[in-house]
């Protein structure tokens, strides 16, 4: 069986680390040719929209899925008219665009926080009358990892926003106070039967993840499942999909959602009987979905930009170490490590351990 991937980065790469035992083979297509995914499977090396390449993953995958939500969606519906796509491209067209997602989201009964689109400096003026004070602008496409943001906490701070984002369409959201950060990841198979995760425990820095937190019997597990089932079901949806959410005062606000394996799931690595990268795999090939439970309280950290010495990261009792074989670059995602333990108390020692080698060499 042969999977095909729109993108050759780190997620790819742990999605086909992840294939390799179920006997799986991979193709990647991506633009850049230092892909670090590469060295795992074939390489189609060139645009997302060449015609000819295109091709030649259609005639050889017999599935194909995506790594990251950017790929085009025009790309993706094209594949589907010639082989299995999953996720669905209306799942790409919908993420990729927060008006579009966030329109979506009320649809369906999910909450979020108040927001207006703008498409002008006059615009925004008016709708900061109704969104109120402080509030976040954002470029409606291409954002992640806080790329296309701008924090608002005065008239003052208006002008120089919108230059910023130099006439892109935009959307301007109620700044949320929130308790937490959280995410929940689940997978829903071509036959729909459907797995949750235990939600994570997220905390971002500069628009960046930086660590993540299984949370075992969460009381906002129930919720999150409920909101992320009817978004799976309105898209029929099929693979892993990650849900982004606030929490705030014992309820929970979408705040955007990956139709991908994700970030803030790489703990389920060691710390699920199943990976999310697994579940994706069985998901997209309508295999039956592994179990989902968690094997010890876990947690995650990014290294952004730079990496510490190898050695001082294995002598960190229970580490795991993913390098991404990438080249340090200010603001660039190179590795992340995974600790397990037994008590919360372990689990935050270990955390706070990780998280000093991370920023001696945090270059974001």
């Amino acid at each position: 069986m042969i999977v095909g991937i729109l993108g050759a980065g780190q997620l790819a790469r742990m999605i086909a680390l992840a294939g390799y035992p179920l006997g799986l083979r991979f193709i990647f297509l991506d633009p850049s040719s230092d892909a670090c995914a590469n060295s795992l499977g074939e390489h189609l090396h060139g645009d997302y929209n060449d015609p000819r390449l295109l091709a030649q993953l259609a005639e050889r995958a017999d599935v194909v899925t995506y790594e990251f939500e950017n790929v085009p969606a025009d790309v993706a519906a094209f594949l589907a008219a010639h082989t299995q796509v999953h996720p669905a491209p209306k799942a790409l067209a919908v993420a990729q665009d927060r008006l579009i997602e966030k329109a979506f989201f009320h649809d369906i009964g999910i909450p979020t926080a108040a927001y207006s689109a703008v498409d002008s400096f006059e615009s925004l003026e008016q709708a900061m009358s109704i969104i109120g004070w402080p509030a976040i602008l954002k470029s409606c496409t291409m954002g992640y990892d806080g790329k296309g943001q701008s924090l608002l906490k005065s008239a003052e701070d208006l002008k120089p926003a919108w230059d910023q984002l130099d006439g892109v369409s935009a959307v301007v959201e109620a700044f949320v106070p929130f308790n937490r950060e959280i995410s929940i990841i689940a997978a829903r198979n071509v036959s729909g039967a459907t797995v949750f995760y235990p939600l994570s425990e997220n905390l971002h820095r500069g628009g960046i993840l930086r660590v993540s937190k299984s949370c075992d019997n969460d009381p906002m597990q129930k919720e999150a499942e409920i909101y992320i089932s009817r978004l799976m079901e309105a898209l029929d949806y099929v693979g892993v999909l990650a849900l982004e959410l606030f929490e705030i005062d014992g309820k929970l606000i979408a705040n955007e959602f990956a139709p991908r394996v994700h970030n803030s799931g790489h703990w389920t690595i060691e710390g699920a009987e199943t990976s999310q990268f697994e579940n994706h795999l069985r998901a997209i090939l309508d295999l039956p979905l592994g179990n989902t439970t968690s094997v010890d309280k876990t947690a995650m950290v990014n290294f952004i930009g730079g990496l510490p010495l190898t050695n001082d990261l294995l002598t960190i009792p229970n580490a795991h170490l993913h390098l991404y074989d990438k080249e340090p670059r200010k603001g660039r995602k190179v590795a992340h490590a995974s600790v397990r333990a037994k008590t919360t108390e372990e689990l935050e020692s270990l955390i706070k351990k990780l998280t000093t080698l991370a920023n001696q060499v945090d270059n974001s």
